[in-house]
């Protein structure tokens, strides 16, 4: 009789929808591909300066809260335990929705580790270092802090799922609610800090435009599809999508002023020692290297690596 029902409940697996499918693939894909910028230019520019320490610490934990919560819910727990008696193609295309919120947890995890990596914290206690004035990067307690709170909050999710996993499995369906109401509230403040940041330094630093421009008319196509699935009665689900995709449209449109500002400025200034874009401000590759080289004499007296 149990094998009979799990072969019912697992027919909406084999019964695979060609359009569905084929937008998952895209989701998953293009989810992949906007994080890409992002990460290729800390790596490319050796720094993570201009990221907001709490919009790293609030993207990280909402995504893997917002992960958690899909691992958790009784459909998706009924889809993975199906993967036993489907085959390996249905079982596959049945847990893209799964695959898309574990591709976002990881890229978005990828940049917390490049933050970390890259973070470079100025030296407060030299009296002479102009970049301490110039550019007020936060300090390393801070980056150490958003990295113990992050670990703690993965750490915390990870213990509560097991413990209820094994003394209280009938309550793991509350605690993916409560997963669920707690990604959407770090997700709906999460641009809040870097728009401040990026407003407050008045240049995107290691701000991906490219990364954003992917992603805010996405978000917005992303709540589109959710609206036309759920309709009005949806809009605690649709609802953050349309708030995030809009907080991140007005950073993408500061970023885009500030950096034709830059290139504008760029023009009639000659870069200090402290700048921290001097790509900016070269008219060639002499230029650009010997601004390098000056800075690289500097590095030591102006910024420390967090991770060395």
């Amino acid at each position: 009789m149990e094998s009979f029902l799990q072969g019912d409940v697992c027919q909406d697996l084999r019964e695979i929808s060609v359009v569905n499918l084929i937008v998952s693939i895209v989701i998953v894909i293009g989810m992949l591909i906007s994080y890409l910028p992002q990460h290729v230019r800390i790596i490319s520019r050796g720094t993570s300066e201009g990221i907001s320490p709490y919009f790293v610490l609030l993207g990280t934990t909402s995504a893997t809260s917002a992960f958690a919560n899909i691992l958790l819910l009784p459909k998706s727990r009924q889809d993975i335990a199906c993967c036993k008696e489907v085959e390996t193609f249905h079982c596959v295309a049945g847990l893209l929705g799964i695959a898309q919120l574990g591709v976002q947890w990881i890229c978005f995890t990828f940049i917390f580790v490049l933050f970390l990596v890259f973070f470079r914290y100025n030296a407060a206690d030299d009296p002479d270092s102009e970049a301490a004035l110039v550019e007020e990067q936060p300090r390393w307690q801070t980056a150490l802090l958003v990295a113990s709170l992050t670990l703690l909050h993965g750490l915390a999710v990870i213990v509560v799922t097991g413990i209820l996993s094994t003394i209280a499995h009938d309550k793991l369906a509350i605690w993916a609610n409560v997963l669920g109401v707690m990604a959407a509230l770090l997700a709906a403040v999460q641009y809040i800090p870097q728009i401040w940041t990026t407003y407050h330094l008045k240049h995107i630093g290691s701000l991906s435009i490219p990364m954003m421009c992917m992603q805010t008319p996405g978000g917005f196509v992303f709540a589109g599809s959710l609206f036309a699935r759920l309709g009005w009665a949806g809009w605690s689900s649709w609802g953050i999508f349309v708030l995030t995709a809009t907080m991140q449209g007005l950073l993408l449109s500061m970023a885009i002023y500030y950096e034709i500002q830059a290139r504008k400025e760029s023009k009639d200034h000659t870069p200090g020692r402290a700048t921290s874009h001097p790509e900016h401000y070269a008219n060639n590759q002499e230029q650009l290297q010997a601004t390098m080289d000056r800075q690289d004499s500097d590095a030591a007296a102006e910024t420390t690596p967090l991770l060395k």
